[in-house]
């Protein structure tokens, strides 16, 4: 059962939710209509003292990680607090500066010792951190990753190489799948590892994309020593931790937020009488349009069911699995459905490309860059196919082909 409605605690700490944002998140900070800020970019100089004063903020609530207990810097919030959360400081365009979500597959899997080294640096924002999965010949099917690691005393030595490894040339730690056991089953024989970027034998190699980002990297690991006790869960079992991250990183709670806000600022910008008459907006010349920006405010609403539906499984104690694929697969291809429809309603405007509105640009690049950035969604964190195939197997119960 999916519960939309917030019981009176809940209402109440909604109401200290949003009085918080209000009275603390610097002015400067508050996302804009037309900016869009991606992974591959480092937080501008002229706000690094607000985001200072915002950390500080959040820390003394626990809000940086909501649900970690107190005396690791978190709140003991419940998953229905934390949907509150994510959601309002969606709303109110307020930066999440959240923990990553290798930090609660360190909460599940984690020894003791790994809980006190790496979490509370999180905390603090001290660690900044990048996923080591993907492979030039492991996409998909990441069971086939070939990265060795080959035990050494106390350390693995790794050789090899991973690819569209987001944000690895702003980060300074990685959580990465090898195999360290080349004869096993290829989902056997695999370890889920965590080493610092600074560690000797690591390359970085941004990927220039055609949206002109660079947040996609290759990284290459020769003769890389890390210490046997950085692997996380037991030795050759680390598909399952990797399994648990990807159950993490699948949810989607309040991305539909933020859809719904794209949407107003598209709604906004073709309703306003000013751009209506300098020719940038297509709606008048085709009513067509109309039809389909509601179509996508309708799917707007689809993707906000699905991300209540998993956090209303995670409150009652379940875990979400092909649950969580729906709702990836959804939300990713909606994305790319949702650009397509503002390049069209802005004609040939929507497909021209620079960072200030010149006449020519509407809402700078917003439009063009997201339809841009879009059409790796459906790869990124897990094919549209793949997840198919997990709907298909263990939502409807069909056999494997």
């Amino acid at each position: 059962m999916v519960d939309f409605a917030d019981n009176p605690e809940q209402a109440a700490f909604r109401s200290h939710v949003k009085e918080f944002i209000a009275s603390r998140l610097p002015p400067e900070l508050k996302l804009k209509p037309d900016e869009v800020r991606g992974f591959d970019e480092e937080d501008p100089e002229e706000k690094k003292e607000a985001l200072g004063r915002w950390r500080a903020a959040l820390t003394e609530n626990g809000w940086i990680a909501p649900m970690w207990p107190k005396e690791i810097g978190g709140a003991n919030l419940s998953k229905q607090e934390q949907f509150i959360v994510n959601e309002e400081f969606a709303a109110a365009g307020a930066p999440r500066l959240t923990v990553h979500t290798v930090g609660s597959t360190i909460m599940v899997h984690g020894s003791e010792e790994q809980k006190r080294e790496f979490l509370a640096p999180m905390v603090r924002g001290e660690t900044r951190w990048c996923q080591g999965y993907s492979e030039p010949g492991s996409g998909s099917d990441l069971a086939s990753l070939q990265t060795r690691a080959v035990r050494d005393g106390d350390d693995f030595v790794i050789n090899g190489q991973k690819i569209w490894t987001s944000g690895a040339h702003l980060a300074n730690m990685m959580f990465m799948l090898v195999r360290t056991d080349p004869d096993a089953p290829k989902h056997r024989g695999i370890t889920y590892l965590l080493l610092s970027m600074e560690t000797p034998g690591i390359s970085v190699r941004p990927l220039k994309q055609m949206s002109e980002a660079s947040g996609f990297n290759e990284v290459f690991f020769e003769d890389v020593r890390v210490p046997v006790r950085n692997a996380v869960g037991e030795i050759n079992r680390g598909w399952y931790v990797g399994a648990t991250h990807l159950d993490f990183e699948r949810s989607g709670i309040g991305q539909s937020v933020g859809q719904i806000q794209t949407l107003d600022a598209l709604k906004g910008f073709i309703g306003d009488p000013a751009e209506q008459q300098r020719g940038r907006s297509k709606v008048a010349e085709k009513p067509v349009l109309r039809h389909e920006l509601a179509d996508r405010y309708t799917e707007a609403e689809v993707a906000y069911c699905f991300s209540r539906r998993v956090i209303s499984m995670e409150a009652a104690g379940q875990i979400p699995n092909y649950e969580s694929s729906m709702a990836k697969m959804f939300n990713t291809e909606f994305s790319q459905r949702m650009a397509r429809t503002a390049t069209k309603t802005l004609g040939l405007y929507g497909g021209l490309f620079s960072e200030t509105d010149d006449g020519y640009t509407p809402m700078k690049r917003r439009w063009s860059r997201m339809y841009l950035s879009t059409v790796s969604a459906t790869i990124a964190g897990g094919t549209s196919e793949i997840q198919r195939n997990v709907i298909a197997t263990r939502g409807l119960g069909l056999p494997r082909g």
